[in-house]
């Protein structure tokens, strides 16, 4: 049922009145993580197995080091890079956007659209959990998301 004072939310059991507000409340749908030393062509064919815009790197530690898109395996094939040549790390962007459970959901907007993002990692306990997407932050807003895991 709508609720009647907004028009922009649903009112739909679990969902918080006025709908979800954090990045915590969200399960996100890609909880891909692709690791340093991965072979480059295997990053590719997870990125396009799995459906996923992009996925953060880890390290053998588990800390999050850089983010793959598709955007950059493409560059890497434009400069007639051998994609089984390469690692994950050498294809990685080294810039670490991220955010955490407590963020609001219009800051994880406004982060992603001033980085031109597909994905956003969050973190938790200083480590990447999963990653937001544009369609999980959209359903959130409007109070469709699915509640997160504590």
């Amino acid at each position: 049922m709508l609720n009647q004072g907004k028009m922009t939310k649903w009112e739909l059991p679990g969902v918080p009145a006025g709908g979800l507000r954090t990045v915590g409340q969200i399960r996100g749908t890609n909880t891909l993580l692709l690791h340093a030393g991965q072979n480059g062509m295997l990053v590719a064919l997870e990125l396009l197995s799995t459906h996923t815009p992009g996925a953060p790197v880890v390290d053998d530690r588990q800390e999050f080091i850089g983010f793959i898109s598709e955007f950059d395996v493409l560059r890497a094939l434009e400069a007639g890079k051998d994609l089984s040549q390469l690692t994950a790390e050498d294809i990685m962007i080294r810039e670490r956007i991220s955010v955490t459970a407590d963020t609001t959901i219009e800051e994880a907007v406004r982060t992603m659209e001033n980085g031109h993002l597909h994905n956003l990692p969050v973190k938790k306990d200083g480590r990447v959990a999963y990653s937001v997407t544009r369609h999980d932050l959209l359903r959130a807003w409007i109070g469709i998301g699915t509640a997160g895991e504590d």
